[in-house]
């Protein structure tokens, strides 16, 4: 080379830089998540609507394909892709799922007839409906010896279902709007979400099976669900600077449109708006903060009485009754909570009662703590509601289960650091060098009553003692009389309602053929039951348990005891 000449200078292009490892890690879990349920779904359709089963084999190598390129992918960018990919894939899989097993559940064909009852211009509310439930569709039973044939949801559900009459007469038409609802919550959940964290809603929302086989069911819960996505998503920042703004104004339409479709949101609306007062206090101040919610509520409450107003003025007295009547049914002990002590582990409670009060205890208290300790339970503010229903009489999973993808958009949008400056009440009590003690005691002094209430419920004791003294048997497995010997040990005379459960959950009542309807106090009588189909049959295995079960109402009690049916 020449001297004094430079040689030209090689520009390298920056590497771009790679995702992170914990990216990879959830897209592929996401992935994976798919797999489940999808096996049955496949051999669903490969027996008679092979296009179905074509299209889950198409997703099935989707899985795969994303499952290869998610570790080896060097650009964010290129890691984004896969997500929407996964996210494409998880749809399908859920609308093939739909295609495949649309009929519903007791919720989708309430819903359904709700909505052919409002098209032919007849009262939704307090209608029941019992040729709904004869062909092996759950029943809800109640502790006064019936079953609970009507609808009880608010009205959004039905107003939605009306377009889709035309898929048919069972539960198609809820369970197209609750799955359709899903796949929309969840696309808008997966936009919403910071890129990296997308994955994580196709698997809260799509993976596992979970949410998709609710929706399948048709429960209004996941219409409910969908609108409160984007409520949930950065909630702490609504009414930042005292103005709500387009997207503040969309989220209080959407929470008061929740609160139509199900009753679950009016649980969850309480600890939303007392988050959003204390951040926004800490940053306007009280007034300020005042008006916030305000107009939050001016919103949402425009939006449900827009909804309702059709059933508030056609049918006022039992439009009211209905969108109430999940609590106030008195609907039978179920699910997984506290109250299986008195079902499955205990002969019975004469206190059925203060479940109920633990658990609205148990709400305001975990609200009031909510306010206390803003700074550090703020984020938990969507999943604290639900903790009560743990005590409730009505304790079932899919209490829980149905909001988990609210949890996560809160855990990811609404951190610690959103809540540092909020304002937390410190009444002078509760100030002072021993303020710490003082806040524990006022904690243990808040939830103190719920678990006495739940206490009292537990430990309570059945107030009939039930003996079988005669069995009819038309054959050796078949029982079509019981004569039981009840005995009342309680001071208050009581009407019992009988039946025989085998397993977990309830069975159909048997009627009364001979003997007192009500047991007086501290006496016995001898009454015969008949099974309501004529026949009860008996397990196939010997060694599986029959419990006999009496409930009240008034006072809501529960009496049991096993029985050997042999013949008398």
């Amino acid at each position: 080379m020449a001297p004094g000449r430079r040689s030209p200078s090689v520009v390298s292009s920056p590497l771009p830089e790679p995702p992170a490892q914990w990216h990879r890690v959830l897209t592929l879990l996401a992935d994976v998540s798919l797999f489940i349920g999808t096996r049955s779904v496949w051999t669903q359709a490969a027996g008679h609507r092979l296009p179905v089963a074509a299209a889950i084999s198409v997703c099935y190598a989707s899985i795969l394909v994303c499952g290869v390129l998610t570790p080896v992918v060097r650009r964010a960018r290129s890691l984004a892709r896969l997500d929407g990919c996964v996210l494409v894939t998880a749809v399908t899989l859920a609308l093939c799922a739909w295609v495949m097993n649309h009929g519903g559940s007791d919720e989708a064909i309430l819903t359904t007839q709700a909505a052919h009852e409002l098209v032919a211009g007849h009262p939704v509310y307090g209608q029941p409906w019992p040729w709904l439930f004869q062909h092996g569709v759950a029943l809800t039973t109640t502790v006064s010896g019936g079953y609970d044939y009507t609808y009880g949801y608010p009205p959004l559900a039905p107003l939605l279902t009306v377009p889709l009459l035309w898929l048919g007469h069972g539960g198609a038409p809820a369970t197209a709007v609750s799955t359709g609802a899903l796949v929309v919550g969840t696309v808008v959940l997966w936009r919403m979400l910071p890129t990296p964290w997308r994955s994580a809603a196709t698997m809260a929302c799509l993976g596992f099976g979970f949410l998709p086989s609710y929706a399948r069911l048709g429960y209004p819960a996941i219409t409910a669900l969908a609108l409160l996505m984007p409520v949930v998503v950065h909630w702490p920042r609504i009414g930042r600077g005292g103005r709500l703004g387009p997207a503040g104004v969309a989220r209080a339409m959407c929470l008061g449109a929740a609160c139509a479709a199900q009753q679950l949101p009016w649980f969850l609306a309480p600890f939303l708006l007392a988050g959003i007062y204390a951040v926004r206090r800490g940053e306007l101040g009280r007034r300020a903060a005042a008006l916030v919610i305000a107009r939050i509520l001016g919103i949402a409450a425009a939006v449900w009485l827009l909804i309702n107003t059709y059933f508030a003025v056609s049918e006022p007295g039992t439009w009211i009754t209905g969108i109430a009547l999940p609590l106030t049914q008195g609907a039978t002990l179920h699910g997984q909570g506290l109250g299986d002590i008195s079902l499955y582990f205990t002969d019975g409670s004469d206190r059925l009662d203060w479940y109920a009060h633990a658990s609205v205890l148990l709400a305001a208290a975990l609200l009031a703590l909510l306010v206390l300790f803003m700074r550090r339970l703020g984020p938990a503010a969507t999943v604290l509601p639900w903790c009560a229903f743990y005590l409730a009489t009505r304790s079932q999973d899919g209490y829980y289960l149905m909001m988990t993808p609210l949890w996560l958009a809160a855990a990811v949008t609404a951190p610690l650091p959103e809540f540092a400056r909020a304002w937390q009440p410190r009444p002078r009590p509760l100030r002072g060098p021993h303020r710490r003690t003082a806040l524990i005691a006022a904690s243990v002094l808040l939830i103190a009553p719920a678990l006495v209430s739940a206490a009292v419920a537990a430990t309570g004791a059945p107030p009939l003692r039930m003996r079988v003294v005669a069995v009819r048997r038309p054959s050796a497995n078949v029982v079509s009389r019981l004569t039981l010997q009840v005995t009342n040990v309680d001071d208050t005379a009581l009407t019992p309602h009988f039946m025989l459960t085998r397993n977990q959950g309830s069975g159909a009542y048997w009627s009364l053929v001979r003997g007192p309807a009500t047991v007086p106090a501290h006496s016995t009588v001898q009454v015969e039951i008949r099974p309501a189909s004529g026949t009860y049959v008996l397990p196939a295995k010997p060694s599986t348990h029959v419990r006999l079960r009496a409930f009240t109402a008034t006072p809501q009690t529960l009496s049991s005891s096993y029985v050997r049916l042999t013949s008398g």
